[in-house]
């Protein structure tokens, strides 16, 4: 940790545990021990550092591989057909990619809790942090319950005769009683749920190619056949070509709140950067041979990509072609385990965030209580409440509240996209004022024109995705669900400047200093003894795991 002035420091890592006898959580609250770090105190760096590489890697890829990609495809194949889906994933994918080489650089600096949300008010402007960090924590909120919804559609292919609700209330006890006891059963779940996840997307490509090539039920060569019927490879126009992205939005989201895990990760400055290189190269990979072979095997025209009442995943239908009922099953299951694994991903995301809220006294000190275990229960309680939403699939259709939601998760992770870009400018030209560059254990090769790039792209698809809610006809709940996020924010951001007279931060007056980690910390032999070849072997050893 950077040590101005020529202080001598502890290290973050160092800061002593809560006492074992300590069983009240706000008594470890108001007693946590600060660290002097300069002329700042650390005051958000009190969360238990017990997730390792190996877990963080893997929580990137289980926050962003599951309802997006395994039902939201369904739906982009439906309204868009295939080509608009695979430009759609493609165009985002570059748009995330960017977004986390900005956020990287920052996160592996300063890697505490609140992340992004935490670097616009430290970056931008007090009022920016405070619309943002209660933004993303709702849309956090709302994706465990569009999770749960999933769940209801997921069961629906097994059987109709249990009701939904009494599913996602035994996944949502689970879950939270899965990030209330302790940060290690979480990282751990995590790991396993996504291991199973990425090894069955690969065996899904596979097969997919197989089915394909002729190993179908109907014994014969697909090729590029669904491209061409009907209206097929574009559907529904520009409305139809435009609705793709707010979907692959959705699907991508969770990628950013890799950065969210930077407070509780064991050696940050150099697990975030590999994190950040390797990681969404294995997303995008996924994600975009997983939407070529879908748009290739499965027809648009396909009954239940997209209705109000039922959902069925495509990458489920790809395995029915495979002539197996136990293969639709079996990847229905694991459709499943994916969408918990997703829920849990979002549950500890939004926790995160408020307790960095209550930090922040953008939110009740309440939700910054502790317990023994440096879990802050209160606000894993609190951001699970807003799944309630998903009992509402008695009343309106599953299919229709997933959609509902989808479109207010997406929307809110392109807002947050947005301003990672302004935050990433705004950071790395204090860093120059202030002649830190030297510091920084990962810089962002895209600065200045790569988070220029996502801000003017972003904020234009923002505005025009919800072109099918105009055409044919007006359609006033998808209108306010895409757009509903927009005033929300403005209003939260002028309503917190007008009541707290806060002002955009002075390049000069920027807090480059507290909670900092920097390039001096990194051991530059990530294997000590061994020699180039071995040094290569256990690099692709660790990139596999």
């Amino acid at each position: 940790m950077s040590s101005p002035k020529g202080k001598s420091e502890h290290s973050i890592h160092d800061a002593p545990s809560p006492p074992a006898s300590d069983v009240e959580d706000a008594t470890y609250k108001d007693n946590v021990p600060t660290q002097s770090h300069g002329d700042h105190a650390i005051i958000a760096d009190r969360l238990a550092r017990k997730l390792s590489a190996r877990q963080v890697q893997m929580i990137a890829i289980g926050g962003t591989i599951g309802t997006g990609l395994f039902l939201g495809t369904g739906k982009s194949l439906a309204t868009g057909g295939p080509a608009s889906m695979l430009i759609g994933y493609a165009i985002v994918g570059v748009i995330v990619f960017i977004t986390m080489l900005s956020l990287g650089e920052m996160a592996a600096f300063v890697p505490i809790a609140g992340s992004f949300c935490t670097f616009a008010g430290r970056f931008v402007d007090d009022a920016f942090g405070f619309a943002l960090t209660w933004n993303y924590w709702f849309n956090d909120a709302v994706s465990m319950a569009s999770d749960l919804v999933a769940l209801q559609l997921i069961l629906q292919y097994w059987t109709t005769e249990m009701p939904g609700w009494a599913l996602s209330l035994i996944f949502w006890v689970l879950l939270i009683l899965a990030n209330i006891v302790t940060v290690r059963i979480y990282g751990e779940l995590e790991y396993w749920l996504s291991l199973l996840k990425v090894i069955t997307i690969i065996i899904f490509i596979i097969l997919g190619i197989a089915v394909n090539c002729g190993a179908n039920t109907e014994h014969r060569y697909i090729g590029g056949h669904n491209w061409f019927i009907g209206d097929a490879p574009f559907v529904g126009g520009i409305g139809g070509f435009a609705s793709v992205f707010v979907t692959a939005a959705f699907a991508y989201g969770g990628t950013e709140s890799i950065a969210i895990t930077a407070g509780e990760t064991k050696d940050p400055a150099r697990t975030i950067p590999t994190v950040v290189r390797n990681v969404f190269w294995r997303i995008l990979l996924f994600y975009i041979l997983s939407v070529l072979i879908l748009g290739l095997n499965v027809p648009y025209t396909t009954d239940g990509l997209d209705s109000k009442e039922t959902r069925t995943s495509p990458f489920t239908i790809v395995f029915q072609m495979a002539g197996s009922a136990a293969a639709g099953s079996f990847i229905n299951a694991v459709i499943m385990t994916s969408v918990i694994s997703a829920g849990n991903h979002a549950l500890f995301a939004g926790t995160r965030l408020l307790y960095t809220l209550a930090v922040d006294n953008h939110a009740p000190r309440v939700f910054s209580s502790l317990t023994r275990h440096q879990v802050p229960w209160i606000a894993v309680l609190a951001t699970s409440v807003i799944s309630i939403l998903c009992f509402g699939a008695s009343f309106i259709g599953a299919g229709q509240l997933w959609t509902w939601l989808q479109n207010i998760v997406g929307v809110s992770n392109q807002l947050s996209w947005i301003a990672i870009g302004i935050a990433s400018l705004r950071f790395r030209s204090a860093i120059r004022v202030q002649n830190k560059e030297h510091l920084l254990p990962f810089k962002n090769w895209t600065y200045p024109w790569g988070p220029w790039f996502c801000i003017i792209l972003n904020s234009f698809l923002v505005l025009v995705q919800g072109w099918s809610s105009f055409s044919p006809s007006f359609d006033v709940v998808t209108f306010f669900s895409l757009y509903i996020e927009l005033p929300i924010m403005l209003v939260m951001y002028v309503g917190w400047k007008l009541l707290k007279r806060t002002k955009i931060v002075k390049l000069r007056e920027m807090d480059l200093e507290t909670d900092t980690h920097t390039a001096d910390e990194i051991d530059q032999n990530t294997v000590p003894g061994k020699g180039k070849w071995k040094q290569r072997a256990y690099t692709t050893w660790r990139w596999l795991l």
